[in-house]
């Protein structure tokens, strides 16, 4: 009886301009956040979010409007969008609707719940500090990452951000006991058919979901699709109590189909075009990942700033939600020093000695001190060159390269473009290294031997393998050779190598 009386409870198209509905009801209003269904087929799906008075409600679609006309019915569904959770779900693909869009065939043996939901109360949450390795050495020492918190990945266009995350997922999946859930939010389709292939590859979609709300989709349901995600975490959390590991690309495009819906709301946009609700939209998806008493919901964003520019509102709004902030700079990814993150702007709240320890606390505040003297130092090494340095400014100078150089990583995910083995690190041969380097035990290596390398290690294995470098990179030997106060006899002797070799090669030509 109760489902008669849903179906009987229809409207009526009034308006249609674009994404925008209006729609007619003679009897009950149906509520904010209630999905409508349109069309012959009951494909058109759209969600009320505004009541415009006694007998009109204006919604959004979240599907294409293609064939919707005046006068054609609507039929309130009787609730709010839902998604789907449970076993089941795990190792699938998703739309926002909660349809596979894996063609793995239909979901069975699923509860279907509302995506609107509430954060849990301040009484359920966790308040213990716990570090989240990921075996990328710069991240590690210099922006430790909170198990149960939120790390943000800030760039602009073509820095790295996906293939960080990517690398990420990579590393954690395997040795993360919980759930991982990967939302993309305004990306291209071609990242997640990549991905979803790459996890099947590495057999760790077993406990892998991911749901996907293209950029091609209507911006709805780019809006909506964040929401269905947290929903799916929030059931793996508190009713199987297990860890949960949610990635999120792009949460800049969640800001950006708010704004869209903002707009053809005809609300009055805000400072730079935003939507005036911007705050309370990022909060309201924001505040729901969070730890409680029964698990812990982990959560890695990357966030697009426009044209690099970190005062944008978007940036700025999304910085206040994170424990931590990982800023990737287009001058490191130009120098070819990958992952391109910029360790003076980034930070984290884990970076104190309570909680990570003394000494790593003391590591990375010299890492951090030698790599900004370097930063005040280049303006006058472009002017007056480095022979111009004191000696203690050069230990410091060629200190900083070597921690440049060590800090970069060959990665997983980009062996097939780079043609390096990827290379996994853990926090305690990552200290090690930094610290060996900040002693100057590798003051006579060249700069190369410590690019591209795993654990410090790797570099005396790369030096032995490759004699040749030694004398090879003009930049490098130069700043070592300069360095202690020994070398000056050894320096004009270097270079007489790397100028007979090509002199025996043209006698040869």
């Amino acid at each position: 009886m109760e489902i008669n009386r849903k179906s009987s409870h229809t409207g009526t198209v009034v308006s249609v301009r674009g994404s925008v509905v209006d729609m007619r009801f003679a009897a009950r209003l149906p509520p904010i956040h209630t999905l409508l269904r349109a069309g012959n087929e009951q494909q058109i799906a759209i969600e009320v979010l505004a009541q415009r008075d006694a007998r009109h409600v204006r919604g959004i679609a979240l599907t294409p409007t293609q064939g919707l006309a005046r006068g054609m019915a609507v039929e309130d569904s009787g609730g709010p969008l839902k998604a789907p959770v449970g076993q089941a779900i795990l190792s699938r693909m998703f739309d926002v609707f909660g349809h596979p869009i894996d063609r793995a065939g239909e979901l069975s043996d699923v509860q279907w719940r509302s995506v609107h939901r509430a954060p849990p109360p301040l009484a359920r949450r966790s308040t213990q500090s716990e570090v989240f390795e990921t075996g990328i050495k710069v991240i590690d020492v210099l922006v430790p990452l909170e198990k149960g918190g939120k790390a943000g990945l800030f760039g602009g266009a073509g820095v790295g951000k996906t293939v960080l995350l990517t690398e990420m997922i990579h590393n954690m999946v395997g040795h993360h006991e919980g759930v991982s859930i990967f939302c993309g939010i305004g990306e291209r389709c071609r990242e997640g058919e990549e991905l979803y292939r790459e996890m099947k590859a590495a057999g760790v979609l077993p406990h892998m979901v991911m749901l996907f709300g293209q950029m091609n989709e209507p911006p709805g349901a780019r809006f909506r699709v964040g929401h269905a995600a947290l929903t799916m975490a929030e059931y793996f959390r508190d009713d199987e109590h297990r860890d949960v590991l949610l990635l999120i690309d792009n949460i800049f495009r969640f800001i950006q189909a708010g704004s869209e819906v903002s707009g053809l709301m005809g609300q009055m946009p805000s400072r730079l075009g935003y939507q005036p609700t911007l705050g309370t939209e990022l909060a309201g998806l924001e505040e729901r990942i969070a730890n409680t008493d029964t698990g812990a919901i982990t959560s890695i964003q990357a966030v697009y700033v426009p044209a690099d520019d970190f005062t944008d509102p978007a940036a700025v709004h999304t910085f206040s939600h994170l424990s931590a902030s990982i800023v990737l700079s287009r001058k490191r990814a130009s120098e070819g020093l990958y992952p391109a993150i910029d360790p003076l702007q980034s930070s984290s709240k884990m970076a104190t000695p309570g909680i990570v320890g003394a000494r790593h606390y003391a590591l990375a505040q010299e890492i951090r001190r030698t790599l900004a003297q370097y930063a005040q130092l280049k303006d006058i090494i472009a002017m007056l060159g480095l022979e111009q340095l004191s000696p203690e400014d050069r230990n410091v100078v060629a200190r900083a390269r070597r921690l440049e150089r060590f800090l970069t990583q060959p990665f997983y995910t980009t062996e097939q473009f780079t043609g390096l083995k990827g290379k996994l690190v853990s926090l305690s041969d990552s200290l090690d290294g930094c610290e060996r380097i900040l002693r100057d035990e590798f003051k006579d290596y060249p700069e190369s031997a410590l690019y591209m390398i795993g654990n410090i290690d790797d570099a005396k294995a790369k030096r032995k393998s490759s004699p040749a470098p030694k004398a090879g990179p003009k930049p490098d030997t130069r700043l070592v050779g300069k360095t202690p106060p020994g070398p000056p006899p050894e320096k004009p002797t270097a270079p007489p190598q790397p100028a007979a070799e090509p002199a025996s090669a043209t006698h040869d030509a």
